[in-house]
């Protein structure tokens, strides 16, 4: 009788066990994909990778990267050109656009799409649409007689070496005028860079040297190499989002630090006049700045042994951010596969546990030319779903139509369209040091 009741005991605790995994499955699948009354096609907002706070319903998939998720449900157009003209707005242009937020699903909120079948899907996605005639530039620069940047007092009778105006007409392929803030320093004397100097900021900067042979080069602490002065530029537009004025104004002081010591004269970038420009720039990287996410969820679950397999013939590699990579000839990461609930890929994981499902991201700045790629991307989203057994779905765990995919598909393209109208080109180191 004892082990009757110990082993009735046993099967009733399997029991409870087994429900109370599947609750917790059910909730987090809630969690992660959005709750069945919300219409995901109305009440949603474009996440931006830019944004550094992340909500409740659409956490990031991602591990290590501080980005946002763009799910297929929250898509919107481009916003429209107002017309071809620009406005002054102090010393700056700015792009006269209609900043009109329609979400490109809502007019199909009352028509009932049928869901083909993903053997079908792939054909239709990946057929090539006509582009349409597109406005003119968004951004149009004109010449404007810029404001004096702040200067530093030259010190008596003596005079540097360089011209620290002179300095600022050199065009340096280390900077962008648009976004970095950049501060010219020319010593009375030559000197070697003892040490980087310290320049605390939530930013990243760069210091580039004259040497005494007059080229400029990454300034580095080499012994027995003469500068005759450095142009030392802030990066001020990241994923962070945009340096505010108090500082730039700091980098200012501490450019200024580092000049004294240095023994030279100082030249800054007018602060004011800058930010005129990068604002503008700021705007248009934090629009375009999107991650389109799939998720492929099974209805039981796939062993992480079988999906390694599955993602690896695929030419995924995993990294050691714990997230799958599949990278271009040049070694830079296209897309990544990463888990539902945000924990790591390991190796012992993938041995020994199973998954209900992975999401596959599409960074949109990241990625050169996009309808191509975007098409890859799908491609192999599709394939894996067969491999797998996996379902293609979004954030209310809804099955994807190709109508749907192919809108997605738009509106990557016109995402990266506003980067070439702007001189970034996706994919492109710029946009790296941009978009990170």
């Amino acid at each position: 009788m004892i082990v009757l009741v110990v082993g009735a005991l046993v099967i009733l605790a399997v029991i409870a066990y087994n429900m109370y995994q599947e609750n917790q499955y059910r909730k987090q699948l809630r969690d992660q994909f959005g709750h069945a009354n919300k219409d995901a096609l109305l009440d949603s907002d474009v996440d931006s990778v830019r944004d550094n706070g992340i909500a409740d319903q659409q956490a990031s998939a991602v591990p290590i990267k501080p980005f946002r998720e763009t799910n297929l449900a929250d898509l919107k157009p481009p916003v429209a050109l107002k017309d071809e003209g620009v406005v002054e707005v102090g010393d700056a242009i700015e792009p006269v656009v209609e900043r009109e937020s329609v979400d490109i699903l809502r007019e199909r909120q009352n028509t009932q799409e049928e869901i083909e079948p993903v053997a079908e899907m792939t054909a239709a996605i990946l057929q090539p649409e006509v582009e349409p005639e597109r406005a003119g530039s968004l951004f149009q620069f004109n010449k404007l007689k810029a404001k004096l940047p702040s200067q530093s007092v030259p010190c008596g009778d003596r005079r540097p070496l360089l011209n620290v105006r002179d300095m600022a007409k050199q065009p340096l392929p280390w900077f962008d005028n648009r976004f970095d803030y950049l501060a010219y320093v020319s010593l009375y004397e030559p000197k070697e860079l003892h040490a980087m100097p310290r320049l605390s900021s939530r930013h990243r900067f760069r210091i580039v040297g004259c040497t005494m042979d007059d080229r400029f080069q990454v300034a580095e602490p080499i012994p027995s190499v003469y500068y005759q002065g450095f142009v030392v530029g802030l990066q001020a537009i990241s994923r962070t989002g945009l340096a505010s004025q108090e500082e730039l104004e700091h980098f200012g002081e501490q450019a200024n630090k580092f000049a004294e010591q240095m023994d030279g004269e100082l030249l800054l970038t007018d602060v004011d006049m800058f930010l005129d420009v990068a604002r503008p720039l700021d705007e248009l990287c934090a629009r375009v700045d999107q991650t389109i996410a799939i998720h492929l969820v099974s209805r039981s679950n796939i062993s992480g042994t079988e999906l390694r397999a599955a993602v690896e013939r695929q030419g995924f590699e995993l990294a050691h951010d714990g997230a799958f990579y599949f990278n271009n000839d040049k070694g830079d990461p296209l897309f990544s596969i990463v888990t539902l609930d945000n924990t790591p890929f390991t190796s012992t994981l993938l041995s020994n546990q199973n998954y209900r499902g992975f999401s596959m991201l599409f960074d949109v700045v990241h990625v050169p030319n996009g309808e191509k790629t975007f098409n890859q991307f799908m491609d192999m989203a599709v394939k894996l779903s067969s491999q797998l057994g996996l379902d293609l779905v979004n954030d209310k765990v809804e099955e994807l139509s190709t109508q749907w995919l192919k809108e997605v598909r738009r509106y990557v393209v016109d995402r990266q369209h506003e980067m070439k109208q702007v001189d970034i080109e996706p994919g492109s180191d710029l946009a790296h040091r941009l978009f990170s």
